[in-house]
């Protein structure tokens, strides 16, 4: 009888695992997009190195230098530099510098305990020391944005001086519209100069920019839905920011159909090309051939195993809701990083923007797949660190945009936006109670 009761308590939900399926059911007997117990078992390798649930993917368990922890080395490294600094440096009587070189050290130092101890992330290449390493630069970021939201706007503008010198003075916001004729005859000398002058270097970033954002949302539909979002956002709040007012043909050719569409399609065949591709992992010194142990090398820096979400948004009124939650998040912190630039006056091209948007799609990458974990898998009771960190650092950037520049976000909508967007929601609400609820009535 003891026995009997404690396996029935190990198979019988958890409180937080019930509590979630409820959220998450989806309308018809549950299936998961993916077979987490499967992944979960490729840890168990056979003895010929097969993991027996999978043979799309190997490996064949070697642990070498590279892999190992060093938590030991690592100590001894950072106690050693701490000696040094103590007994053998020469000590300056500069408070500032003094002060600028103790926070840069604390920050080192903590960025070096997250590398070193924290548990992995979901993802293992090139190394699972990176994404660790990314995590605690997420931390650090937060704790720099929950600074920067006790000061005042210019208290935090004179702080980007400790960037850049030239930062912390004001801009002239660029704006893409006026003339939107795309072929001037005005001008036979340039008659395509205002289709010309809109190809700089952001071109390129928009197109590699999506197609990268395809690659960590995975969905074909929710990054074209995205795409079309913004560039709606951008009509809305032109008002705002002027950098947001172009032509029409810049929004919906050269943004949304060339720049984005295509880095889109390419982000899906690349998609395609991973979930395809068989995962036969070995270490270096156990391949025969050079050119085998080349292709290992760079194999090393694409994906250890493949994962393909799908999001259900129609399953249930909890996946729907939570994708709905998710454009949202994708789409604020789009915003953010014009609003960031505009009210801390740091210039588009800075690097420190291209900085900040590079960290936000790797920390995307690993909270999306945490996300998605955690919607689709019954036995992932928690919420994903990542998934956490980056949610409070989205909402901590709206928030200093706010208390900066409350009078540019609240600039009253032109009545014709307003009709727009309240239309927008009566529909989605609308459409929302149709489909799980009355629909649902109307199959019993």
């Amino acid at each position: 009888m003891g026995s009997a009761g404690l396996e029935e308590n190990e198979k019988s939900p958890t409180k937080k695992q019930a509590n979630k399926k409820n959220f998450v059911k989806e309308a018809s007997p549950a299936k998961t997009a993916h077979d987490w117990r499967k992944y979960s078992n490729r840890e168990v390798v056979g003895s010929d190195g097969i993991s027996p649930v999978e043979v799309e993917f190997y490996d064949d368990g070697t642990v070498t230098f590279f892999w190992r922890a060093h938590t030991l080395t690592v100590l001894f490294v950072m106690i050693a530099a701490l000696i040094y600094v103590a007994v053998f440096e020469p000590v300056i009587l500069d408070t500032q510098y003094n002060t600028k070189r103790g926070l840069v050290a604390c920050v080192v130092v903590f960025i070096l305990l997250c590398a070193t101890v924290t548990p992995n992330g979901p993802f293992r290449r090139p190394h699972p020391a990176l994404w660790r390493f990314t995590f605690s630069l997420s931390i650090v970021y937060e704790l720099v944005l929950i600074f920067v939201l006790f000061q005042t706007a210019d208290d935090a503008r004179k702080l980007l001086k400790h960037f850049d010198n030239k930062l912390g003075e004001p801009l002239a916001e660029r704006s893409y519209g006026g003339s939107c004729v795309i072929y001037d005859d005005t001008m036979p000398e340039n008659p395509w100069h205002n289709v010309i002058d809109k190809f700089d270097a952001f071109v390129p970033t928009h197109f590699f920019g999506w197609w990268l954002k395809t690659l960590i949302l995975r969905d074909w539909w929710l990054c074209t839905i995205i795409s079309i979002m913004f560039e709606i956002l951008e009509y809305t709040l032109e008002h705002q920011l002027p950098n947001f007012s172009e032509c029409w043909w810049d929004h919906w050719i050269m943004d949304a159909l060339l720049c984005n569409g295509l880095g889109i399609i390419i982000g899906i065949q690349t998609l395609k090309y991973f979930s395809m591709k068989t995962y036969y992992w070995r270490g270096l010194w156990n391949i025969p051939s050079y050119r085998g142990k080349l292709k290992r090398m760079i194999a090393q820096f694409g994906p250890y195993n493949w994962v393909q979400f799908e999001w259900r948004p129609l399953s249930s009124l909890g996946r729907w809701c939570a994708t709905l939650g998710i454009m949202f998040i994708f789409l604020l912190t789009e915003l953010n990083t014009f609003y960031l630039k505009f009210v801390l006056w740091v210039p588009p091209d800075h690097w420190l923007n291209l900085v900040r948007l590079f960290l936000v799609l790797l920390w995307g990458a690993v909270a999306l797949r945490e996300t998605f974990q955690y919607f689709d898998d019954p036995d992932c009771e928690n919420f994903g660190r990542q998934s956490w960190v980056i949610l409070s650092i989205v909402i901590t950037e709206f928030l200093i945009v706010a208390r900066f520049d409350w009078e540019t976000i609240t600039k009253p909508l032109p009545r014709h936006v307003v009709l727009f967007w309240s239309i927008f929601f009566l529909l989605l609400l609308t459409w929302t109670v149709f489909r799980f609820f009355i629909a649902r009535d109307l199959q019993k």
